[in-house]
């Protein structure tokens, strides 16, 4: 099946869109997108492993996340959970932070994560807006777009094992 992955950046507007078919039910990739035990298995691209040091996904609640690199230097973020209408999308706040949580270079941005069930695929939609249009072109030059699709398609290997299991 060839899914959708579609990727924009927009600098006059400091936004990333991403669109993303997913060859599951909109259950699955919620929980995927919404469950610890399940996110820290697909979000880092490899050779990369994600660990997630805390998930309280409410409204108020936060993840904070590393990336670990090979080499083991870890890359801090956080999500700071603003709205959440279940199994349809949620938003939150991202930015750079140490391991406490604590904000690296004041800048961040707002992501809404939407989910649109359809027939044999579920649609996720990611609209980034940035603060700074710095952090948007770094993110754009750094390799977030593949580190982005790379992370995506683990997330298609794991829900391909769900399907393979039963």
């Amino acid at each position: 099946m060839n899914l959708l992955f579609d990727f924009t950046a927009d600098k006059a507007t400091k936004t990333i869109r991403i669109t993303r078919e997913f060859a599951a039910d909109l259950d699955l990739v919620w929980d995927a997108f919404t469950k610890p035990e399940i996110l820290s298995q697909w979000t880092a691209p490899k050779p990369y492993r994600a660990y997630i040091k805390e998930m309280d996904f409410r409204e108020g609640g936060r993840c904070l996340t590393a990336m670990i690199s090979p080499e083991n230097v870890y890359h801090w973020s956080l999500a700071e959970y603003i709205k959440i209408e279940p199994k349809s999308s949620f938003s939150s706040r991202n930015s750079f932070c140490d391991e406490n949580g604590k904000n690296l270079n004041n800048a961040s941005s707002l992501t809404t994560t939407s989910f649109k069930a359809g027939g044999e695929t579920t649609t996720v939609y990611v609209e980034k807006i940035f603060d700074d249009l710095s952090v948007l072109e770094m993110m754009v030059t750094k390799g977030f777009k593949e580190g982005t699709a790379a992370g995506f398609a683990n997330l298609d290997e794991y829900l391909l094992s769900l399907v393979t299991s039963k």
